[in-house]
């Protein structure tokens, strides 16, 4: 039996992988576990937190904290976007309790860089260690940028829904100032990287530098924009389930 356990990405919660645990539930031929979705401090559940000191180490203690008291020991530990950034902790503090990880097109900045520096204040291509924008991000407006960013490959009624929820969600500011990433002693927990074809918010080329940052074994390409766990839940439950048993 396989456990898994479900980050969310920065504005969202742990509601956002509602449609994800719905297909594995469907697909599940015996050897799915416990499927745990985690709040990060100042998120979903945890909305109401004080989170002004805590660290990108405080919210790995805390949702390690979470896998611990659910009981779990034979995690597939599953990420999406910023989740990416705190995955790695998780597994220095607990590598016993994990069997493998799963980047779904995560970011992962530079060792000195803070994550606002790797996505940049400028438009796409000016920079070659920051991501970049589509558009002018200040000149689109913050509710047109995340339409652009994120529902490409929804439909409208899709994407109103998921704006509608966005944004309620904040990760403790410090994890935007955090700069002391390093990835060198990344590779004893098995590590696999979803990458979203159709991404705006992170494209290709770049998802596939933060997996080499990030030490994975395998690249797994799923024709899906950024929230693929709504788009195509599927697809992305299909690869979770058969991959982790494989």
């Amino acid at each position: 039996m396989v456990d898994y356990v479900f980050v969310h990405g920065g504005g969202q919660a742990g509601w956002v992988w509602a449609e994800t645990i719905t297909a594995m539930r469907r697909q599940d031929d015996g050897t799915l576990g416990q499927l745990l979705t985690l709040d990060v401090p100042g998120c979903g559940s945890k909305r109401q937190q004080r989170t002004d000191s805590l660290t990108i180490q405080h919210v790995a203690a805390d949702l390690v904290a979470d896998i611990e008291k659910a009981g779990l020991t034979q995690v597939v530990l599953v990420g999406h976007s910023q989740a990416g950034q705190v995955l790695p902790f998780m597994a220095r503090l607990r590598p016993d309790i994990f069997r493998q990880l799963v980047y779904v097109t995560c970011s992962a900045p530079l060792p000195g860089q803070t994550v606002l520096q790797m996505m940049g204040d400028s438009r796409r291509g000016t920079s070659s260690t920051e991501v970049g924008w589509p558009a002018d991000p200040l000149t689109a407006g913050m509710s047109k940028a995340a339409a652009t960013l994120c529902c490409n490959d929804m439909n409208p009624e899709q994407a109103s829904a998921f704006l509608a929820k966005l944004g309620k969600d904040m990760w403790p500011l410090q994890t935007y100032s955090e700069t002391g990433w390093h990835y060198e002693d990344l590779g004893s927990v098995r590590a696999n990287y979803v990458v979203c074809l159709k991404d705006v918010a992170l494209p290709v080329e770049w998802q596939i530098k933060f997996a080499g940052r990030l030490q994975t074994q395998r690249l797994i390409h799923i024709d899906a924009g950024h929230q693929i766990m709504n788009t195509r839940p599927h697809a992305l439950a299909e690869v979770l389930r058969i991959d982790a048993i494989a």
